[in-house]
C-alpha cells in the first residue's frame, strides 16, 4: 500500500471524482499516464452504500440528521484519501436523491463547512451528458444506433447516438431506490415508455449499452454471456431476472453472494433494462465498465487541456 502511494505521488496529474448517488457514494481516483492522449490508470475506487435515497424517497423528502452526519464523515475520509494520493483536481457531484431532498442545499453547505468539499447538485440532463462525454471518443467511428442507459438509485439517464453522433440526452425520475419505495409516478412511467417507443420507431435496430453497478453485476450472474464483446442476450437477462424476483433479499444474498445493498436494488434495475429492451426490440445489452465517475474525470481532463491551450 505505501509503495503504491509513493509510486503515484511521483507521477504527474491525478484526478478524483466523487459520485453521491441515491444508493451509494463513490470515490474514483485516476492518474493520467500520457499527456498526449487520455490514457488513465485507475488508482483507487471506493463505494460506500450510504443510501440517501431511502431517506429522501421515503421520509418526506428530507435527508435525516443521521445520514447527514454520515455523509460528512465520509467526505472527511475521501478528502484525506485525495491528499494521500496527491490529487491535482477533483469534482464532487450529487444526483437524484440530493436533487429531490428539500434540505439538500443545507446539507451541502454543512459538508462544505465541515470538510471543505464543494458538492455540486447536477440535473438529470447534465448527468446524462457527463456519462456520454466519457465514451464519445470510442463511439465516433461506430456505425449504427446505440442507446446508453445508466440506471441509478433515483433516476435513469439515456443518451442516443446514431453513427457516432449524439441525438438526444434524457433523464427520468425512475430508479431502483425510488421503485423500492413506490416513489415513481405513473405519469413518469408513461413518459418513459412513450419516449422509448418514439425513439425505437425513429431509429430502428437500437443497441443498448448499459452502465451502473447493477447491470455489471447482472452481466456477471447470467448463465450465458459473450465476454469477447462484453454483452449478454436479453433472453439470458430475462431468465435471471425471473429467478431473482421470486427470491427474498436474503435468498439472493445467499445464492448469488450479493451484498444487502445490491440484493434489493438488482431486481428493479433488471426491470428497467428489460423494459427498454422490450420496447426497442434490442437483442443484446452491451456492458462495458462505464459510469458517472469516469465521465467526471474525463471532464476534469478536458478542463486541464483547455487551461494548457490558453
Amino acid at each position: 500500500m505505501e509503495e503504491d502511494i509513493r509510486k503515484y505521488n511521483d507521477h504527474a496529474v491525478t484526478y478524483a471524482a466523487i459520485d453521491i448517488g441515491s444508493n451509494a457514494v463513490r470515490l474514483l481516483i485516476k492518474q493520467l499516464e500520457d499527456d498526449h492522449r487520455p490514457l488513465f490508470n485507475k488508482v483507487l475506487l471506493l463505494r460506500v452504500p450510504l443510501r440517501l435515497g431511502f431517506d429522501v424517497f421515503r421520509n418526506g423528502g428530507r435527508i435525516s440528521d443521521g445520514k447527514r452526519k454520515d455523509l460528512i464523515r465520509l467526505m472527511k475520509c475521501y478528502k484525506n484519501l485525495m491528499k494521500i494520493y496527491d490529487v491535482s483536481d477533483y469534482r464532487a457531484c450529487a444526483t437524484s436523491a440530493m436533487r429531490d431532498a428539500v434540505n439538500g442545499d443545507e446539507v451541502i453547505r454543512q459538508v462544505r463547512k465541515k470538510t471543505g468539499i464543494d458538492i455540486e447538485i447536477i440535473n438529470g440532463q447534465e448527468e446524462a451528458q457527463v456519462i456520454y462525454n466519457n465514451h464519445i471518443e470510442n463511439m465516433r467511428d461506430r456505425r449504427g444506433n446505440y442507446m446508453y442507459v445508466d440506471v441509478g438509485g433515483g433516476s435513469t439517464e439515456i443518451n442516443l447516438m446514431v453513427d457516432g453522433g449524439l441525438i438526444c440526452s434524457r433523464s427520468y425520475n425512475i430508479g431502483t431506490v425510488r421503485m423500492l419505495n413506490n416513489a415513481v409516478t405513473e405519469g413518469e412511467w408513461m413518459r418513459f415508455r412513450a419516449d422509448m417507443a418514439d425513439l425505437a420507431a425513429s431509429y430502428p435496430g437500437i443497441n443498448i449499452v448499459g452502465s451502473g453497478g447493477n447491470i455489471n453485476k447482472l452481466y456477471k450472474l447470467v448463465d450465458r454471456r459473450d465476454k469477447r464483446q462484453a454483452r449478454m442476450h436479453t433472453s439470458s437477462l430475462q431468465a435471471l431476472h425471473d429467478r431473482l424476483k421470486e427470491m427474498t433479499v436474503k435468498q439472493r444474498m445467499d445464492e448469488y453472494n450479493l451484498k444487502p445493498d445490491r440484493a434489493d436494488v438488482i431486481v428493479p434495475a433488471g426491470e428497467i433494462f428489460l423494459t427498454i429492451a422490450t420496447i426497442t426490440g434490442a437483442t443484446y445489452i452491451y456492458v462495458p465498465v462505464i459510469g458517472l465517475s469516469d465521465g467526471i474525470i474525463d471532464g476534469l481532463y478536458t478542463k486541464h487541456l483547455e487551461s494548457l491551450a490558453r
